[in-house]
């Protein structure tokens, strides 16, 4: 079963999203414009949201975060709460057996 950790950035908007993206590309640190700008209670974490497995979190989200490349800046990524930049910090495989 995979399990992941990742930090995200929530705000209201696409372009908004896309601004933020482009600032951290270009080397703004991910946890301060998380602390600056995400709407989600876990910005104050730097957009930390600890590890979790699949269906934990809502199916959009998901689908980037156990598909997409590790150490990266995925997004924008459209759920209910708004539009999300994704970083997968880690994804492994842990055995159950």
């Amino acid at each position: 079963m995979p399990v992941a950790t990742a930090r995200h950035i929530l705000v209201d908007t696409e372009e908004e999203c896309n601004n933020l993206k482009g600032q951290i590309e270009g080397g703004a640190d991910f946890g301060e414009v998380a602390k600056e700008h995400s709407k989600c209670p876990s910005g104050q974490a730097g957009g930390n949201l600890g590890e979790f497995g699949p269906g934990q979190m809502v199916p959009e989200f998901d689908t980037v975060v156990f598909s997409e490349e590790v150490n990266k800046v995925h997004g924008p990524v459209r759920t209910q709460f708004g539009f999300h930049l994704i970083e997968i910090t880690s994804r492994t495989e842990i055995d159950l057996a």
